[in-house]
């Protein structure tokens, strides 16, 4: 048996040690998992799905969440700034009136 594992050996024979190695291990675990679904999460808000609204959106309303969607697909920004918000609303043909 090598050194390492001689050492491996004789913590894991210590309760205390023993405990705190494998809480560390589970707290790893349980923060992997919490990552993870966090990042399920977040792929879940990334897209636009209307029949999970209480109401239904107007079609003028969809054409401007999915412009908005594409714009952050091709930029790789997740929050557009309010002049990209401008640019993507003039692309779509909306213009100030006097």
């Amino acid at each position: 048996m090598s050194i390492a594992a001689e050492e491996i050996q004789t913590a894991m024979s210590e309760p205390f040690l023993a405990d705190a190695i494998l809480g560390a291990q589970s707290k790893v675990s349980e923060r992997a998992a919490r990552a993870s679904k966090a990042r399920h999460a977040s792929k879940r808000r990334q897209r636009i799905d209307p029949t999970t609204c209480e109401r239904e959106y107007t079609a003028a309303e969809l054409e401007f969440m999915q412009a908005i969607q594409a714009y952050k697909q091709s930029s790789g920004r997740m929050f557009p700034t309010w002049s990209e918000i401008l640019e993507v609303l003039q692309a779509l043909g909306y213009e100030k009136s006097a």
